[in-house]
């Protein structure tokens, strides 16, 4: 995979993932017996969001059309694209 088209697809994975953030941030306030559960998954998205920003910063330095896996390695690549499929499917903001 190239460097170009990994760092596209964390746009879209992060652009998911800041809608989920602020769903969770806004059910936060219906109702006191869910505001705890909502706060700490708008914590865990936070942090989603922060690696992925970090990754990306990291992805850019990289020349675009290089391949991911000479940066990265074989292992940590085939984590990360594991990781994004997860937030991909997962769809927080849709409940």
């Amino acid at each position: 995979m190239k460097v170009r088209e990994l760092v596209e697809r964390l746009d879209e994975v992060m652009a998911n993932v800041k809608i989920a953030l602020i769903v969770n941030q806004q059910r936060i306030f219906e109702s006191p017996h869910t505001s705890f559960e909502f706060t700490q998954r708008a914590i865990e998205l936070q942090k989603d969001l922060e690696r992925l920003e970090e990754l990306k910063a990291k992805l850019l330095q990289y020349d675009p059309d290089g391949n991911v896996e000479d940066y990265l390695g074989p292992e940590f690549t085939g984590e990360l694209l594991k990781f994004l499929d997860l937030l991909e499917r997962s769809r927080a903001y849709l409940y």
